[in-house]
């Protein structure tokens, strides 16, 4: 079981170095390909676009087959070789439609294996956070090595870079077994998803992505705009990252006090204070670190809170529930938050945009005060 959980891990190190790679720096890719930042915003909306879709189509397929780890194995693969093209393609709207193909696969991977990692825990749901945070350290690792290359070569490797990262991504896959599990239920998933406290779940998760779109988005342009260089953009990242580790480290503890409910609350509480720290005094260094730290909350507290929540309230569909979950929040939400960040960072300002974030955060935030009901679902 030890060894197994260091192929879990394995997996999530090289999957968030992906993310490592590709969320600070493929702006700053498009940009260097002299994309306007509404057309950068687009393409960076198309890799949330698809997941509103892709996670559910797939995770039904897992779930009536039982072949959670063989969906990731195969989409991990496809979305290898739809990425290929992108090592010499340089037009708009190529990008646009090789992104979307890429990302319709690439999505289909982590909210399976979220189903593969947490049905292999069985009653040890307390050690998730501690498998999860090895995703974190691998994000940290890309984000810091890239940061410092960059320094020294062009940014135009970032394809090359992302696609053996990929490969990776893939070959861990293959050290996964598959422990079969197929989902039987007599009723339909719209039985647990129409209850009010998953609805509102789904909302929160909704809001507190939309509201990190012009982080995702621009937070390294924005870094760059004020004269940091590309290692201490890097730096910044992983200072975010390195305290969502810090808080998946003790997230089991943290669920030992109060229920999951209370920390998704919280954790978007911390999000809308994060983004008005960013709007107004992001030019004072002290103040980033700051807005960095709360990176624990705003991504680390609520995923690992949201995690627990869906595993509870999809008892019968876990792998259309973490799909749906995956949706909702990184699609539909991530989707959203990259357009609207792309018009208002074009046509306003930064301070707006970030203004925006934080009005979506306290929206997500009143809402999951609605999630507070015990996991009763009948599935």
């Amino acid at each position: 079981m030890q060894i197994q959980h260091w192929r879990l891990s394995l997996f999530y190190f090289v999957y968030f170095a992906s993310l490592g790679a590709l969320i600070p720096f493929w702006s700053l890719y498009l940009d260097e390909l002299e994309f306007s930042a509404l057309e950068i915003g687009q393409l960076i909306a198309t890799l949330a676009v698809s997941k509103v879709v892709a996670p559910y189509i797939w995770g039904w397929v897992a779930d009536q087959s039982g072949f959670h780890i063989r969906i990731v194995q195969m989409t991990s693969l496809v979305s290898l070789l739809c990425f290929f093209p992108l090592l010499w393609v340089d037009a708009y709207w190529s990008i646009f439609w090789i992104m979307l193909l890429f990302s319709f696969f690439w999505n289909a991977s982590l909210p399976q294996f979220e189903v593969v990692t947490l049905g292999q825990l069985g009653k040890d749901l307390h050690r998730y956070s501690r498998i999860r945070l090895w995703g974190s350290l691998g994000f940290i690792a890309t984000v810091i090595l890239l940061g410092a290359l960059f320094e020294l070569f062009s940014i135009r490797w970032l394809p090359l870079i992302l696609l053996s990262i990929f490969a990776f991504i893939w070959f861990s896959s293959l050290l996964v077994t598959e422990h079969r599990h197929r989902e039987v239920s007599r009723s339909h998933i719209w039985e647990v998803i129409r209850k009010p406290h998953v609805i509102a779940l789904l909302l929160a998760c909704f809001f507190i992505q939309a509201s990190h779109g012009p982080y995702y988005t621009f937070f390294s342009l924005y870094m760059e705009s004020l004269n940091y260089s590309r290692f201490s953009i890097g730096l910044l990242w992983s200072i975010g990252v390195l305290a969502e580790v810090i808080l998946f480290f003790y997230m089991h503890t943290l669920l030992k006090l109060k229920a999951a409910s209370y920390w998704l609350t919280f954790a978007l509480l911390l999000t809308t204070v994060r983004w008005i720290l960013m709007a107004y005094f992001s030019g004072i260094f002290w103040v980033v670190l700051i807005i960095q730290g709360l990176h624990a909350a705003s991504f680390g507290m609520f995923h690992a809170a949201a995690i627990h929540l869906v595993h509870d309230y999809f008892p019968r569909h876990r792998g259309r529930g973490q799909a749906l979950y995956a949706s909702v929040s990184f699609g539909a939400g991530g989707a959203v938050g990259s357009l609207y960040a792309g018009f208002l960072w074009e046509n306003v300002s930064p301070a707006t945009t970030f203004s925006v974030a934080a009005i979506f955060a306290f929206i997500g935030m009143l809402i999951a005060l609605k999630v507070n009901a015990p996991a009763e679902v009948a599935g």
